[in-house]
């Protein structure tokens, strides 16, 4: 795992700044494509009414209304948007961290929270780009995002399933889910 130093972080108003720009909305048929890539693999693993979590919504929460419109009751968190934190004392049968891993400044601590909230036999459904190597990551794209914090590699999403005794499947370059 690789981490930005603490004090080339932004600040919270700088940070929102930034999220501010990002134009994700409902009704554009390319982000909710995006989406799809965890959307469909996560929504054909559960049950009908299934109760989830779309943790870091972002300002336009998409993905949640996505699974509302399939049929499940999606809450929604994130800490500049939908910052009520009463939602992070529930029980869920999924939860949904979508782009937003690479913005934890405690991934250890918040993931363990998230993987506390799941019920048994529910999934944390994470997508993230993963860094492949110290020389790619030089140039990649993906670190140049100032709010983007820390980087994730196969090793350690292998090394959280191990933590967690959690069933991992991986669904193509950036799509990670957890079974608990």
């Amino acid at each position: 795992m690789i981490f930005v130093a603490p004090s080339q972080r932004l600040s919270p108003e700088a940070e929102r700044k930034e999220y501010d720009k990002h134009q994700n909305f409902a009704d554009d048929s390319g982000y909710q494509v995006f989406l799809s890539r965890i959307f469909a693999p996560l929504h054909a693993r559960l049950r009908s009414n299934s109760r989830g979590l779309d943790f870091g919504s972002g300002p336009g929460p998409v993905l949640s209304l996505m699974f509302e419109k399939a049929g499940h009751h999606v809450s929604v968190f994130d800490p500049f948007y939908a910052p009520d934190k009463s939602v992070l004392s529930r029980k869920f049968d999924f939860i949904t961290a979508t782009e937003v891993v690479e913005h934890l400044y405690d991934p250890a601590t918040e993931l363990a929270q998230l993987w506390s909230l799941l019920n048994p036999g529910g999934w944390l459904g994470i997508m993230t780009k993963l860094a492949l190597d110290q020389t790619a990551f030089t140039s990649w794209h993906y670190r140049r995002d100032p709010t983007h914090v820390c980087f994730f590699s196969l090793d350690t999403i292998e090394w959280l399933a191990n933590k967690w005794g959690a069933e991992l499947q991986v669904i193509g370059k950036d799509v990670f889910l957890f079974r608990k």
